[in-house]
């Protein structure tokens, strides 16, 4: 018969083993789904030119519509190549980038109040969008990726 230190030993390895099939596939639903919101979003924001532009001036942006192309290109672009895969670390830098510009922005109460109030930060609408590049920056895109592809050694 086990002893109960053997069974728990034994359930923290089968739990270890089930464990490590899920990155991969943790990885993918993230890129896929989040790769897909910038993607929508940003094509809002280039659809929306004179919108967004009007919005970043009441920010007190400068340079407005030159900025607003410039989120939405990246959040547009760089979400087809995070559901791609493809460039996914570089990728989430000028993503990652882009979601603090909006959090120190359009969002500054809600960074200014984090220790006062940290729910409003993290539903912030920012909040997620910047998770996920992160996400993507420290873990890397996965095996089910064209970066995990383009990395496989060819056969000679």
């Amino acid at each position: 018969m086990m002893t109960l230190p053997q069974l728990w030993t034994n359930l923290n390895r089968t739990v270890d083993q089930i464990a490590a099939y899920l990155p991969d596939p943790l990885l993918l639903g993230i890129r896929l789904y989040w790769g897909w919101q910038f993607f929508v979003t940003g094509k809002g924001k280039l659809m929306n030119l004179e919108a967004t532009a009007g919005f970043f001036s009441d920010l007190g942006l400068p340079l407005p519509k030159l900025q607003a192309l410039l989120a939405g290109s990246t959040e547009c672009f760089g979400g087809l190549l995070l559901l791609a895969g493809l460039a996914s670390r570089l990728t989430a830098v000028p993503l990652i980038f882009t979601m603090a510009v909006a959090y120190l922005t359009a969002h500054r109460e809600v960074v200014v109040g984090i220790w006062e109030d940290s729910d409003a930060f993290v539903t912030a609408p920012p909040f997620l969008f910047l998770f996920a590049a992160v996400i993507v920056f420290v873990f890397g895109p996965g095996k089910f990726s064209a970066d995990a592809l383009l990395r496989r050694p060819t056969a000679v």
